[in-house]
């Protein structure tokens, strides 16, 4: 292959199939017809000399020829992007940019609401797409331009990502009202008496059974679940009893049945994080979509009970 004489163009094409799967979809997003997307799909194999994108059922599956070159083309491209870019003005009320956000549902709720009332006065053609986050910082999907921002926290972040302390956050103890083994406030005996549900959303171990296990100690956990807004209603209507960050246990125990209590033991504080691929960080959009997110960081949960935590 001359690479002297290489359509760059292809490269384009390549990128979307990749992402889409599917060659109608990948017409519609490089805004070309489907024979077009087919007559360039046809012309990479033969360059490339590999199949790329085999059919499967439905949808269409990529050689691992296509996996291994995925990473570099998309990178290449948006370093290409961000080259022409450079001195460009972003203009946010003209903005039709559509960015990528996984967060768990606890991050959603205590950030989004502030953040699209923010959008709506300062860039109202702005779209957020919001996404499950998975226990682990989703690396590749960063890497591969499907993700633009990450919130959430974690313990490690490799280098090639930049970091952003976002919020500090700390825990309670929730359980229903008039719960048959909490009277007052429990000790680390009656803590390990109950039966917990345990969210394990944005981490693979959290923080207090971490502590539990270095002091010896195991509690009952009976209930798992990824979502932090269902376990505050199972908690509300059940004998279970939940860790919860307390921005959300505050916001639900003003909604439900629940009642708050300090952990019998000692953690402190933990920090949220905005994560990005470091080298979008001459990405005029995204660095201003990050001040956005940044600006809307709630305060520290340990504020007065009578601050809205929203606010």
């Amino acid at each position: 292959m001359n690479t002297s004489t290489f359509d760059l163009n292809l490269l384009r094409v390549l990128d979307a199939l990749l992402r889409e799967r599917n060659v109608s979809r990948a017409a519609e997003r490089l805004s070309l017809s489907q024979p077009a997307v087919s007559n360039a799909l046809g012309r990479l194999r033969e360059l490339l000399d590999d199949p790329l994108l085999l059919r499967v059922g439905r949808t269409m599956q990529p050689t691992p020829r296509a996996l291994e070159l995925e990473a570099p083309i998309r990178q290449s491209l948006q370093q290409i992007e961000l080259s022409l870019l450079q001195g460009a003005c972003f203009d946010p009320a003209r903005s039709r940019l559509q960015f990528r956000i996984a967060v768990t549902d606890y991050v959603e709720l205590i950030c989004m609401p502030a953040l699209m009332r923010r959008l709506a006065e300062q860039a109202p053609g702005v779209r957020i797409a919001i996404e499950h986050l998975d226990p682990t910082l989703p690396a590749e999907r960063l890497d591969k331009g499907e993700l633009d921002l990450v919130l959430g926290r974690f313990t490690e972040v490799p280098a090639r990502f930049a970091r952003r302390h976002w919020a500090r956050e700390t825990l309670r103890l929730a359980v229903r009202r008039e719960h048959p083994l909490v009277k007052d406030e429990p000790d680390l005996a009656a803590f390990l008496r109950l039966q917990h549900l345990w969210v394990h959303g944005g981490q693979t171990r959290g923080m207090v059974d971490q502590w539990l296990t270095e002091q010896g100690f195991e509690r009952q956990i009976v209930y798992t679940t990824p979502n932090y807004l269902q376990a505050a209603h199972i908690v509300a209507s059940s004998d279970l009893a939940a860790v919860l960050p307390t921005q959300l246990a505050r916001h639900f125990a003003a909604l439900l049945p629940l009642t708050l209590h300090e952990l019998p033991f000692a953690l402190g504080p933990f920090e949220l994080d905005i994560v990005s691929v470091a080298q979008r960080e001459r990405d005029v959009a995204l660095q201003w979509l990050i001040g956005q997110v940044a600006s809307v960081a709630p305060r520290l949960a340990d504020a007065p009970a009578d601050q809205a935590p929203f606010s």
